[in-house]
């Protein structure tokens, strides 16, 4: 026993002593360039079938676990089944051991979806069964009908090979015939197994034959059309070299396969052209699917601790959030120092060689270029990220991962593209640490930071200079663009560099003052609640959120209010207060906006009004019709609202009661109200939006009265009211419920609103505005018109335009445009952009939810 243990210990190594002989044999006379010539004289179109037969390999060998499932009488989803087939056979051709690594990829994965341990190794036992089942059937038939004889390795003769083939053809045979006749149980090592049905032992056959068929058909699409060798020849070969590297246990039999294969081909193919032909199998049989399989388990394993996951960022973000922007700040300057150091100095000549054989020049050029933009871009964006504003974080965000990558495509500096992308790894999960949203352009660069950038840019100019001082300058060298002419990159590089701060600069210093515009004071606010309440417009109560800025007249009766994104400055609606008065207000806004250099824009305004706007020489778009239901004489008991009273007398039957909390009962509620406003974000995964909408805060909940739903007395959800003592309009701004509320409650909110409004004397209910309604899609229409109807007809998987203007229409509103009024031509994208900015409460609020 004790002679076995030696002997079976030893066998791997003995192999791989041979292996090693056979490849240091063949390869003495070669140089590695060569092997790099053989791979990139593969065609394209063979690299590419050969990739495409390997995932369909991949694809087939799921159902080694879909037969094991089957035996064991287990039934999983077929995508965990291929999951967990997919890893286990990429980690047991690469790591070796197949049995051992296989089986501890299976055990991670079935154990997390229920299996027993049990249950487990069987499946494992069968699937390695199966394997060698159809390396037997295959291999024995290959050696059987074609016999390869291999170049200096007497022993392995065409009749040995031919004999061998009938014996293990022999075993194969006789498994089916074992499990046909053969129905008691084994015990292995305390395991029972029950030998397979005859039908299954046939499907482990054919699905494991054609395994074994399929690996060797991606090596053989690699082949040299000329090499003369027959597939069924081809077959046997492969077949031997995989028994080979099976019984070394060397992880993916590396080199033993390759031994077997260069000494059986070497005598008709050249060895260069065998070794490339060799690592691009590596490449594209073990080592893509391996990355992709460990990508896969990682991503799982992180889904499955989620909530660790969730816990440990938490922490990160509770005790290294106050650093990080400063942290941040000194990680872009750094990145950006690098990227324009690397782009100074000249490329490691055999990271070249490579580039040369994979891309194309023009791709060389211009990353190195844009490298070295964005490596000042993030020495620009250095201040804003201390700053906290989140523009600066989006931005240096996406630079960070286009460093990396164009470090890659540059230079294959694999050092500088890992430095990036964990750099911008490490601020992913800080992103509420940058909220600030005030403009990139507004901050002012102190004079350390405009010596650290200037310092920055100049040392990496003298270093290129220093780094190419063997080069003559020559005028010719801005126009030579080779893959050795690393110094005509650094030029045009630099001066990319330099021009990138000098526009910048020049930018900040022809820019016009930008408004620091500050919250409406108390006092402000105080002066703004009596227009508000004598307003005509439900709307007007946007003045008291606190977030856009107050422009009075002289004698405080009118009011406008208005948020700056940029250039771009939005009046939200008509000024409040008497129409005469408000034309003048409209007036002195632009006038104040013209001071800055800014553009003008009245958002959201009715069509009664337009005429003012059009004498201030803007433009008019429509973007969309506002829902008013008239109160006067609105019930439930006509024929056209026969379905809102039957949703109404349903959820009260279900146990909801509505109410109208005054103004003065607010503050208790404030605790609950909050907690149905998180859950309610928190369920929709949005975020507070602002400028056209409130948004939660204790000081706006307490400016007027709320509704509240209550379900069997508990609060289900709630609205609070824009109710102006004019009670010409009445209208909601908040609505919020509890995840799990029923579907009616909202309607039946509105419903209830309605009856009360009606009660009390208001004349109309304001639904709000239905985006993008009422455009006109003919073909004679303006194209702003068209695209909004074609927005408003295919966008649903954006926002639910539809479906938002059917839902207003149950309570059959009267329907009113409302209007931008803008500047037009080449201002409007940067308007409508500003503009978009300032509802979502941020540039990247536009970008997500």
């Amino acid at each position: 026993m004790k002679l076995k243990g030696v002997l079976s210990a030893m066998l791997p190594a003995v192999l791989l002593g041979a292996a090693a002989w056979v490849l240091h044999r063949e390869l003495a006379a070669f140089h590695w360039r060569d092997v790099s010539d053989g791979v990139a004289a593969l065609p394209g179109s063979r690299l590419a079938l050969a990739v495409l037969v390997t995932a369909l390999n991949y694809a087939l060998l799921t159902l080694y676990d879909v037969l094991a499932l089957g035996y064991v009488e287990q039934r999983l989803p077929y995508p965990q089944v291929g999951l967990a087939s997919f890893i286990a056979y990429a980690f047991g051709n690469n790591v070796g051991v197949a049995m051992l690594s296989s089986a501890s990829v299976r055990y991670r994965l079935y154990s997390a979806w229920g299996m027993s341990a049990r249950d487990i190794t069987r499946v494992a036992v069968f699937c390695g069964l199966t394997l060698w089942l159809g390396l037997l059937a295959t291999g024995g038939l290959a050696f059987a009908v074609a016999p390869v004889e291999v170049h200096g390795l007497p022993l392995l003769s065409v009749g040995a090979l031919r004999a061998l083939g009938l014996v293990l053809l022999l075993l194969a045979v006789g498994y089916v015939g074992v499990c046909a006749r053969w129905r008691q149980p084994l015990t292995v090592r305390g395991l029972s197994l029950v030998l397979p049905t005859p039908r299954m032992a046939v499907a482990q056959l054919f699905v494991s034959g054609s395994d074994w068929l399929l690996a060797a058909l991606v090596l053989f699409l690699l082949l040299p059309p000329d090499a003369g060798l027959p597939l069924p020849v081809f077959i046997a070969l492969f077949m031997l070299g995989q028994v080979a590297g099976l019984i070394s246990q060397v992880p993916g039999g590396l080199g033993v396969f390759e031994s077997i294969i260069l000494a059986a081909l070497t005598p008709r193919v050249p060895t260069p052209t065998v070794l490339g032909m060799l690592v691009a199998y590596r490449a594209i049989y073990y080592l893509a699917p391996f990355v992709m399989a460990s990508l896969l388990l990682a991503g799982n394993e992180l889904a499955q601790r989620r909530q660790q996951v969730t816990r440990l960022l938490k922490g990160a973000r509770t005790s290294f959030g106050t650093v990080v922007p400063p942290v941040a700040a000194t990680g872009a300057v750094l990145a950006g120092s690098i990227l324009l150091f690397s782009g100074a100095t000249p490329t490691v000549e055999e990271r070249l060689l490579v580039l040369k054989r994979l891309l194309p020049l023009p791709l060389v050029e211009l990353s190195h270029l844009l490298g070295s933009l964005v490596g000042v871009s993030l020495l620009l964006l250095g201040r804003g990220l201390q700053r906290r504003l989140d523009a600066a974080y989006v931005l240096a965000l996406g630079l960070l991962l286009c460093g990396g990558v164009l470090s890659l495509v540059k230079g294959f500096d694999y050092e500088e593209a890992s430095l990036l992308f964990a750099l911008a790894l490490s601020l992913g999960p800080f992103r509420e640490q940058f909220y600030r949203r005030t403009s990139l352009f507004s901050e002012r660069f102190s004079p350390p930071w405009l010596m650290a950038i200037g310092s920055v840019v100049g040392a990496s100019v003298w270093l290129g200079f220093f780094s190419y001082r063997h080069v003559d300058y020559s005028n010719d060298l801005w126009w030579r663009f080779t893959f050795d002419g690393d110094a005509p990159r650094f030029l045009r590089a630099s001066v990319g560099a330099v021009g990138v701060a000098l526009v910048y600069g020049v930018g900040r210093l022809l820019a016009p003052s930008s408004p620091r515009l500050q919250p409406p004071t108390e006092e402000e606010l105080e002066r703004a609640r009596p227009l508000v309440k004598r307003s005509p417009e439900s709307t007007s109560h946007l003045a008291l959120v606190g977030d856009k800025a107050l422009l009075f007249n002289e004698r405080s009766t009118a009011v406008l209010m208005y948020g700056v994104s940029g250039r771009t400055w939005v009046a939200m609606g008509d000024p409040v207060g008497p129409p005469e008065e408000g034309t003048e207000l409209a007036w002195r806004f632009r006038e104040l906006v013209d001071a800055h250099h800014g553009w003008t824009c009245f958002y959201q305004v009715g069509p009664s009004s337009l005429p003012r706007y059009l004498d201030l020489g803007l433009a008019l778009l429509k973007l969309g019709e506002e829902a008013t239901v008239p109160l006067g004489d609105f019930r439930l008991d006509v024929p056209e609202r026969r379905g809102l009273r039957h949703s109404h007398r349903k959820m009260e039957k279900e146990g909801l009661s509505f109410e109208v909390v005054p103004r003065e009962g607010v503050p208790e509620l404030l605790p609950r109200l909050r907690d149905i406003s998180e859950a309610w974000l928190g369920e929709k995964n949005t975020r507070e939006k602002g400028f056209s909408l409130g948004y939660f805060s204790e000081r706006y909940m307490k400016e007027g009265p709320v509704a509240v739903v209550r379900h069997q007395g508990e609060l289900l959800g709630f609205a609070n009211l824009w109710a102006p003592e004019s009670k010409a309009e009445l209208s909601v701004d908040l609505m919020r419920y509890r995840p799990g509320a029923p579907g009616g409650a909202m309607e039946y909110l509105f419903t209830s609103l309605m009856l009360w409004g009606h009660a009390q004397g208001y004349q109309h209910f304001n639904l709000g505005m239905a985006p993008f309604s009422g455009f006109e899609s003919h073909s004679l229409a303006p194209l702003w018109h068209r695209m909004g109807s074609f927005v408003f007809g295919h966008g649903e998987h954006f926002y639910n335009f539809q479906g938002l203007r059917q839902f207003k229409e149950k309570f059959h509103p009267v329907w009113t445009p409302r209007y931008l009024a803008a500047p037009g031509g080449l201002a409007l994208p940067r308007v409508l952009a500003g503009t978009a900015a300032l509802v979502s409460r941020g540039i990247t609020g536009v970008l997500v939810r």
